[in-house]
């Protein structure tokens, strides 16, 4: 069995204690696999590519300034992770590893 990302909407409506209306909202889910960090799966890290870039979307002049964006290809599978959630390029390329070690091991 392969561990794959499951996705879809959900919808909430409650009543608060000082109103009478029902109010509803709605928010998206992702679930996606991830691998523990004490996974046993080894890197050989000559088969890595890893590339460092400026960060896209919103963020002010940060953004422009740092290249915490990283880019990790794996070369013999050709999987490819890219991350620019965290400021830090180091928690970055952490996040990204522990993607690439999940999707090398499916």
């Amino acid at each position: 069995a392969h561990l794959k990302f499951e996705s879809g909407v959900h919808r909430v409506q409650r009543v608060p204690v000082n109103d009478v209306r029902i109010h509803t909202s709605a928010t998206s889910v992702a679930v996606l696999p991830e691998v523990e960090n004490d996974f046993d799966i080894v890197l050989n890290p000559s088969d890595l590519k890893i590339d460092t870039y400026r960060a896209s979307g919103a963020g002010g002049q940060h953004v422009n300034t740092t290249e915490s964006a990283v880019r990790i290809t794996h070369l013999p599978t050709n999987t490819t992770v890219a991350i620019q959630d965290e400021r830090s390029q180091h928690r970055n390329k952490s996040k990204a590893m522990m993607i690439l070690k999940s999707r090398v091991y499916n």
